[in-house]
């Protein structure tokens, strides 16, 4: 399916040097802003205090925001589970005037008094404290995902392609995990285990939109005998727009929608995944398919098999030879 076709091949590796120089600045501009400022992470990493509290009617959760942030709770986390009734609420570690920790036990009954049970007729569920040991073991599993989705993704593109492919893949990952991550600790942006999902799926979603391209380079060399890499890499993306437009536009919408509709609750999951998306598309073009071309890839690694290729082909093209 294609909503477009475009007749004449872009010349994406006529700026691809440009394009990689201003990817690696922003690189470099991310990996300072995490070792200058690192993350603001939620109570899910550094442990803190979980409320849950029902009420007879549906949850007024601004209202509820609003009422527990006048305690000095800056960093809370407030969401429906279960139904609209059903209220979490998430409090981070906070100490007294003693240096000393406040307990679960008077943070969960200072909140209990703002939200004021007799007016409201909110109910106190359950409370339990969150360790920051537990806390650490969650930043340490998230780490460890983290790593053996990346290792995941090398092996597949090493067996799928070849070891260049596989590098330059790998790179482009990372280039958009990094950058994502620096975004959120330049603004000071909470990084939770939602938004460690949206990292993971981002690696994904950056590595199908890679492999997509990787594609139509290894078929266009196997139909293209005379064409050069530079050639094969520009027909390859320009003939993959229209795809590209239609699964990121698509999938782009649905994150929208959740990150102007999904309140705070999914705002930073949707905020990680807009970032990812669109990182994703410029890596896959400009970092991937260039970094595969200046590693030397030839039509002999990917299509060692083929023995004869069609000399004929370039000429049957109908978009071969229109240059933009």
């Amino acid at each position: 399916m294609e909503f477009f076709r475009i007749k004449k091949d872009i010349p994406f590796m006529r700026h691809a040097l440009v394009l990689n120089a201003i990817s690696f600045i922003t690189f470099l501009a991310a990996v300072f802003f995490l070792w200058h400022n690192g993350l603001h992470l939620s109570i899910e990493f550094t442990g803190g205090t979980v409320m849950e509290v029902s009420y007879p009617q549906t949850a007024p959760l601004e209202s509820i925001r609003a009422k527990v942030e006048k305690l000095g709770y800056a960093d809370t986390q407030i969401q429906n589970f279960g139904s609209s009734r059903d209220v979490m609420i998430r409090l981070p570690l906070q100490k007294d005037a003693e240096g000393k920790l406040i307990s679960s036990a008077d943070q969960s009954n200072a909140v209990m008094q703002v939200l004021d049970p007799t007016t409201s007729g909110v109910k106190l569920q359950r409370v339990e404290f969150v360790g920051p040991q537990v806390g650490q073991e969650l930043a340490i599993d998230g780490l460890k995902a983290l790593i053996f989705v990346v290792i995941g993704i090398v092996l597949y593109l090493s067996f799928r392609f070849e070891w260049k492919f596989a590098l330059a893949g790998i790179i482009a990952n990372l280039h958009d995990v990094v950058i994502i991550l620096g975004f959120f600790a330049f603004f000071h942006w909470e990084f939770s285990l939602s938004v460690l999902a949206a990292v993971l799926a981002v690696l994904g979603y950056s590595v199908n939109e890679s492999v997509v391209i990787f594609d139509r380079i290894r078929e266009n060399f196997r139909k293209y005998r005379k064409m050069n890499t530079r050639e094969i890499i520009d027909n390859a993306i320009t003939s993959t727009i229209s795809r590209t437009v239609i699964t990121h536009g698509s999938t782009e919408m649905m994150v929208l929608a959740m990150l102007i509709f999904g309140g705070p609750t999914l705002f930073y999951f949707a905020l990680a995944l807009t970032i990812g998306i669109l990182f994703g598309i410029y890596s896959s073009v400009f970092v991937a398919a260039a970094l595969a071309m200046w590693l030397g890839v030839t039509r002999e690694d990917l299509v060692k098999g083929d023995k004869k290729p069609d000399d004929n082909a370039r000429n049957d093209d109908p978009n071969f030879g229109a240059r933009v």
